[in-house]
């Protein structure tokens, strides 16, 4: 059985914004819009992202002659946005994704928004700039519960870096978190006696509390008593799960981890972290659990996004379509399969059942 040893510490440390004398000049406004939502309490997620893109909006201007906020126009802004449709990565030739176009132009209204209050500039030159609409992809991949099972079983329970691995994959499973909120948990926010977990500020700093499951608190004590000591280091801060040096994970490690587990399996199917996420919200859909306690499960703060799962989850539309679709079966259905019927007329006593709820919640 495998156990996965990271070849190089993952990903990169956060670009910078691009240094400046100016005081009103493009690189120093961002530095200053940066710790104005620092101050506000603006996650650290969000803060590198943000600054992330500015930084590459700063460089183009810069290597176009515009280093100040007031130089900066509708136009040029329009420009930008043509730039990064026809841009085409060094490595592979391919363009840039809708999302990722959408996410480098979106972050320059708040940012300019905020130099109109300041006064660095008049108006708000993003304010017209036509963002592409986010598009709500479905899932690409998601486990049955069987694939699911075969991914927990890869790593080498014998050896530490196998259990603390397996309780890794076993908490995203089970919890559906994010892994952000893993990286993050804390000694604190565990109660195993509860079976629950205390999710501090997730996405859009709220918290939350979900379920754990008595198998995934299994595997989470196993850990925690045999393996956790052996990897903490003082000073410890009580991160849960630790890599084998004693720090936290860094993000991109974590998803090297998961997918390392994923393909180990056989299982055809691609993902990571975010894999599990979709397994678990799909199938405790499939099982019957309400779709608003799934929201409430991963803690989404609309409805509207909980409910992309109805459309991958399609065993009642499977079960409606081969009891009434004429083609939908090798062979015709007779006049004595009153089984089938009496489970067609319960499905659809269940629909209007399901519609009848909706209209007085209306």
């Amino acid at each position: 059985m495998p156990v996965y040893r990271p070849s190089k510490r993952p990903g990169r440390a956060a670009r910078p914004i691009l240094q400046g004398d100016d005081p009103r000049g493009l690189a120093t406004v961002a530095r200053a819009y940066l710790e104005w939502m620092r101050e506000r309490s603006f996650s650290p997620a969000t803060l590198e992202a943000r600054s992330r893109y500015l930084h590459y909006f700063i460089r183009w201007a810069a290597e176009r002659g515009v280093d100040r906020p007031a130089e900066v126009t509708l136009p040029l802004l329009e420009r930008y946005q043509r730039y990064l449709f026809l841009y085409r990565k060094p490595k592979d030739d391919r363009p840039l994704t809708l999302h990722s176009q959408r996410s480098y132009v979106a972050a320059l209204r708040p940012f300019f928004a905020w130099c109109a209050r300041e006064r660095y500039v008049l108006a708000n030159p993003a304010s017209e700039v036509v963002i592409p609409r986010k598009i709500q992809h479905l899932p690409h991949d998601v486990l049955t519960a069987a694939e699911a099972e075969a991914v927990l079983a890869q790593p080498d329970v014998a050896d530490p870096a196998g259990v603390r691995d397996r309780a890794i994959l076993e908490v995203l499973y089970a919890s559906g978190i994010r892994r952000l909120e893993l990286i993050h948990l804390k000694l604190v926010h565990l109660d195993l006696e509860r079976g629950t977990l205390f999710i501090e500020q997730g996405k859009g700093l709220k918290d939350r509390v979900v379920p754990l499951g008595e198998r995934a608190g299994a595997w989470l004590e196993k850990y925690l008593r045999e393996v956790r000591p052996q990897l903490a280091v003082e000073p410890d801060d009580g991160t849960v799960f630790l890599t084998g040096v004693g720090t936290p994970y860094h993000p991109n490690a974590l998803t090297q981890l998961a997918r390392f587990y994923v393909r180990a399996s056989g299982v055809p199917k691609k993902g990571a972290c975010h894999l599990f996420r979709h397994t678990a919200a799909t199938l405790m859909l499939e099982g019957g659990a309400d779709i608003r306690f799934i929201q409430e499960f991963l803690g989404h703060a609309e409805l509207a996004t909980t409910e992309i799962y109805t459309r991958v989850s399609i065993g009642k539309l499977q079960q409606v379509h081969r009891l009434t679709h004429p083609g939908a079966q090798l062979r015709r259905r007779g006049a004595g399969e009153a089984t089938e019927d009496a489970l067609l007329e319960a499905m659809y006593q269940s629909f209007a059942g399901e519609r009848a709820e909706e209209d007085d919640e209306r």
